[in-house]
């Protein structure tokens, strides 16, 4: 009788946990209970956010008048060349100083498109430790993650483009010129000559409003539960893993 009574006390709690199990699956798939996420799902939803990401701050930025127009990553006349600057508004030369300035922003805007694959080439290498990191990291953890992995590749393919589209809207017609009526004066007058490799410049001043760009997309993800566009970012971003979710 004992056994007979355990057996069944067997039966009866493999059947309870059983129910058990298929109850907090229905909550979990229903959405009326907390869902434990894999790691593998904390990566999915990290990369997708960064791919999401990514692809708003490149348009962003390569669009015409994406630098040009954003007074935060509008890129000035060169600190260094100032004076050429300067020299050439003193000159009667205001409006070739502003047109250089308008053609340094649309070369930084014309190499800005490729950075899409780079990007995208440093997401896919990423690991899971690397995704759960940033994820519990600070805001722009993942700003830096790139500058720290895809900067090298980055200025490599930025500078051709550089190189290319200062060729292409002639950026030597108002450079040049610009600085070889200073140079000649500083020669007259014992000043240093100004040597500048603007597509150097260009370059890196290109790099540093993408990142930019790039942070405040991060930012906006991990803050704001309007930015989590699909069901993975709602799920990873609103989870407790996110030291930034909004509760």
């Amino acid at each position: 009788m004992k056994k007979t009574i355990a057996i069944l006390s067997i039966i009866i709690l493999f059947v309870s946990c059983d129910v058990l199990t298929g109850v907090l699956g229905e909550m979990e798939t229903s959405g009326t209970g907390p869902k434990q996420l894999t790691q593998a799902e904390v990566a999915q939803g990290l990369k997708e956010a960064l791919n999401v990401g990514v692809g708003k701050a490149v348009n962003m930025v390569s669009a015409t008048n994406g630098f040009y127009n954003n007074p935060q990553i509008k890129i000035p006349f060169p600190e260094e060349a100032v004076k050429v600057k300067e020299f050439c508004i003193n000159a009667g030369l205001k409006n070739q100083v502003t047109q250089f300035e308008e053609k340094l922003n649309r070369a930084a805007e014309d190499a800005s498109k490729g950075a899409i694959e780079v990007f995208v080439n440093s997401i896919k290498q990423m690991s899971i430790s690397d995704a759960i990191s940033i994820l519990q990291g600070k805001e722009n953890a993942a700003t830096e993650y790139f500058k720290r992995t895809s900067s090298k590749q980055l200025y490599d393919k930025f500078y051709p483009v550089v190189s290319a589209s200062t060729d292409k809207i002639m950026l030597a017609k108002y450079w040049t010129p610009l600085v070889d009526k200073y140079n000649t004066a500083m020669m007259i007058t014992g000043g240093q000559k100004v040597e500048t490799d603007i597509n150097a410049y260009v370059t890196n001043k290109a790099l540093d409003g993408l990142f930019l760009m790039l942070a405040k997309e991060e930012k906006n993800i991990r803050v704001d539960p309007i930015a989590r566009v699909t069901d993975i970012l709602t799920k990873v971003f609103g989870s407790d893993l996110n030291p930034y979710n909004k509760k």
